[in-house]
């Protein structure tokens, strides 16, 4: 398995992983999967990445013009760890995520006219118009949204895996969050509450070395982030969030084992965001030849080579499919331009399940 627990690795300033001891940072495309999937399987895993890049590229474009406004935080550089562990999850599996959600929603299955619309406020979106960037949420994918508050949405995931077990279902929670959250008390709390109650979750930490412009070894003198988890007997196991075989084997792995009444658990995807922690964020913190070095990493490129060499996916089919990719963002931005603003007359809606006279 591309995974190991409660392993080590050696790393760069910034806390990412830069190079792996024992196996642990090692991917699932250095020997191929593990897992059974077919080509169609693979090309779709490539196809989502792919669509996630294309999207947020627009989005940055829409942003610059004025058409989205508020905060918007690109998933550019993370793809596979979205893609990859939500293919891993059933329809009736929950998620839950901080608010550089674009990724999650598209990887879910979210309409991208709709998502985009949602960026734009206008009342098509996924929300009505009513969140925006950071909070997407699709209810009929058990998608439940993004969450502005670091860490705030940890505890929110816990008390689904909490009713969950309550009412004896075979499904699990998928918590994503971002190396920052886990210097916050939610964190801390939330794994404990899971772990004492023995609960279906997976907490699903991203650590793309940075909270905003903060490197991971500034805030934290911890940067393998499952010892945060050592503490609270929470297993924890590390994977390569550049490899997207890796991560959908890993969440896959721990998902059964979720289901066998062992949760919860830890999965830390060491990633790398190729842009700044906002559009607004010039990223001047990170040196040129740091970011050029995880850019040689790139996850779509790496797998788009994997297919190759396996005869899965030629290159010339993977610009084909990046054309049509192109095409349909621009169909999704061109419904988010043409679609309504929320009508004034809706704005007390959706506050309260059922709504007082």
């Amino acid at each position: 398995m591309a995974v190991a627990k409660d392993a080590k690795t050696t790393q760069d300033r910034s806390g990412r992983a830069a190079a792996a001891t024992n196996g642990a940072a090692m991917g699932a495309q250095d020997d191929g999967p593990a897992v059974d999937l077919n080509h169609e399987q693979l090309v779709e895993l490539y196809r989502q990445m792919v669509l996630i890049r294309r999207f947020e590229e627009k989005c940055a474009e829409a942003y610059a013009y004025g058409k989205i406004g508020g905060f918007c935080h690109l998933y550019i550089g993370e793809e596979a760890v979205a893609v990859g562990s939500i293919a891993a999850l059933s329809a009736e599996d929950h998620i839950v995520t901080h608010y550089r959600d674009h990724g999650y929603a598209l990887a879910r299955g979210c309409d991208p006219g709709a998502t985009m619309a949602e960026l734009y406020g206008r009342a098509t979106g996924l929300s009505g118009g009513r969140g925006g960037s950071m909070h997407l949420a699709d209810v009929s994918k058990r998608f439940w949204g993004g969450y502005a508050i670091v860490a705030g949405h940890i505890p929110l995931a816990v008390g689904i895996a909490h009713a969950i077990k309550y009412r004896k279902q075979r499904e699990v929670v998928v918590c994503y969050f971002g190396d920052g959250s886990t210097n916050n008390g939610y964190f801390h709390e939330a794994l404990n509450i899971a772990a004492v109650g023995n609960l279906p979750i997976i907490f699903l930490a991203e650590n793309n070395a940075y909270g905003m412009g903060t490197a991971i070894t500034t805030a934290s003198r911890v940067t393998d982030l499952v010892d945060k988890a050592k503490g609270l007997h929470v297993p924890g196991a590390i994977v390569d969030g550049m490899d997207v075989l890796a991560v959908y084997e890993a969440t896959l792995h721990l998902r059964e084992r979720c289901l066998n009444g062992e949760g919860p658990f830890l999965l830390e995807a060491k990633t790398y965001r190729l842009v700044g922690h906002s559009i607004a964020d010039a990223a001047a913190y990170r040196t040129k030849d740091e970011v050029e070095q995880y850019r040689s990493d790139d996850p779509i490129s790496r797998f788009g080579h994997y297919l190759a060499e396996r005869e899965v996916l030629s290159v010339e089919a993977a610009k084909e499919l990046d054309r049509a990719i192109l095409a349909e963002v621009e169909v999704a931005a061109k419904f988010a331009d043409d679609s309504p603003e929320p009508d004034p007359s809706t704005l007390f809606d959706h506050v309260y399940a059922q709504p007082l006279d």
